[in-house]
Parts: C-alpha cells; structure tokens; sequence
C-alpha cells in the first residue's frame, strides 16, 4: 500500500475519566516496537545466517531474507507487505523444531542482536525505568526471537506474535499476529492484567502500521518514522525522535569490580542519569 493510501485511524486515547481509563491512579508502561525503533535490523533477518548455518534455512531463503530486508530499511514496510512477509514467514518456519530455534537464538543472541541496538533506545529504556514505567516490546517477529532480546533490555513483558505448535513443531498457522490492531488487543489485555492507565502510557515506533498502537496511548511518540507515519505525527502534534548510533549494550552496562562503590553510588547515579538522559532526549525532539 502507498504511503498517500494509508487508512486515518482514529486517536482512540480516551479523555482522563472515561469509562476506558477509570483509573487515573493506574500504573504507568512504556511500549516499545523492536524493528528500527530499538534495534537497527529486522529482529527476523537478524538470526538468518544461524538459520542456515543450523539447516533450517536454504541459500535461496536467505537471499530473499536479504532483499526483504533491504526493502525494509529503505522504506519500512506498509500493509500489504507485512501480510506478505507474513505468509512466506509461516510458510518457511513450519516443521522447524522450536526448541532448536529457542537455542540458535539463546547462542547467538549476544553476537547478533548486542551491537545493532540503538544506544538512544537503551537510554529511554533506563529512562522509563528510573521513572518507575514498565517496559513492554511489541512486536510482529516471533515469541522465541523477541522474548529473549526483551529479557536483555530489561523488559517486563512481552507481546509478540505466536506460532501454532504440535509436537515440538510449528505448523506454519499463526496463533496470534502482533500487528496492526493485534498489537492494540496486546497492550489493552496486558492492560487490564497490569493495572495499566493507558491514557498516561507510552508508546514508541517506526512504522505506520503501528498507528493503532500509538494512537491507543496517552503519550505517543515517533522514532525513525517512515514517512506516512511522519506526516501523521506531525499532523497529530506527536513528538518525533531520531535514533542512528548502534552500540552493544555490554559495554554500556559494564559495571566496576568493586561491590561497594556501585552500591554507595547508585542513588546519585540513577538522579544524574534520569536528568542527562532526559536532557537529550529532549534535545533530539523535533
């Protein structure tokens, strides 16, 4: 779908006291897409070359993760895409073996997905949760795949897409597609499980088929918009972010040798942090 054919979708955030936010005392998430909004790669073409090194991957399914991948970087990916990826994805994984799966990821997951996240990314990560926000990553790539890079974020929850399983196998049928209004259904069910106000979350993404998402929130935010999403949150007043320094989150966190010195610093440290972190966030707001 072209740009220029984008559906409007409604703001759905409620006013403060609606019968959809009773609780203006809720507590407070941050919701995050993981594709060019916290890391600079596709999370699924990411874990390609392991794929096929482990044989659950040919060359030629390779090469055209690579061509979907380009694409993707270039302009993102609108509807009609996503629904074709869909279904070449679940075509291609079904009779994989999960558990194989969940340990190409675990082994790799360092080496791959470390160095390509964003460091603008990781600092609103630890900015949300100096604050006392929850983080939740929502995305369309598989459970196995983004679960494991939420854990190394720091998340708190997960909403992704599921796979139909029998037998240790995927079936090649989707159980639940995290996309579109499914990402909606996701956060308002973790909502209601949470004690989430929506009307003061958050919400961050690059993409114009997160519209639903972002306009489901009270705060809502673009990174690296394509450019249907820019003229949206231009036109809606949303601020927009710039993420494009890539760094490992190892070198970032590495803490001293000494116990003691950490534990004695970390109360001022956490002060200075949410200031400076803040400070720059703001100074990339556009």
């Amino acid at each position: 779908m072209a740009d220029d054919d984008q559906p409007v979708v409604a703001d759905r955030r409620a006013a403060p006291g609606s019968a959809q936010h009773p609780n203006r005392t809720g507590r407070v998430a941050a919701f995050f897409d993981l594709d060019k909004t916290v890391i600079a790669k596709s999370s699924t073409y990411v874990f390609s070359k392991p794929f096929y090194a482990q044989g659950l991957l040919n060359r030629r399914a390779v090469l055209e993760s690579s061509y979907a991948h380009f694409l993707f970087l270039l302009s993102g990916a609108d509807h009609d895409q996503m629904e074709r990826m869909r279904e070449h994805l679940t075509k291609m994984c079904a009779g994989w073996d999960v558990e194989q799966v969940k340990a190409i990821v675990a082994e790799t997951l360092h080496e791959l997905v470390d160095p390509v996240i964003y460091a603008e990314a990781a600092d609103l990560i630890a900015d949300h949760h100096i604050r006392g926000h929850d983080v939740v990553i929502v995305s369309a790539s598989g459970e196995e795949i983004v679960a494991p890079i939420a854990r190394a974020l720091g998340a708190e929850h997960v909403a992704a897409t599921r796979m139909v399983v029998a037998d240790g196998r995927y079936t090649g049928e989707v159980e639940f597609y995290c996309y579109g209004e499914g990402k909606v259904t996701a956060i308002e069910k973790l909502a209601a499980s949470e004690g989430y106000d929506l009307s003061r979350c958050y919400a961050y993404s690059d993409s114009i088929t997160d519209l639903p998402m972002l306009g489901a929130v009270g705060h809502p935010t673009a990174v690296n918009p394509d450019r249907a999403l820019r003229r949206e949150a231009i036109a809606r007043e949303w601020p927009v972010l710039t993420f494009s320094n890539p760094i490992s989150l190892w070198a970032r966190f590495q803490s001293p040798s000494s116990t003691t010195v950490a534990a004695t610093a970390v109360v001022g440290f956490s002060a200075v942090l949410a200031g400076t972190v803040s400070y720059r966030l703001l100074r990339k707001r556009r």
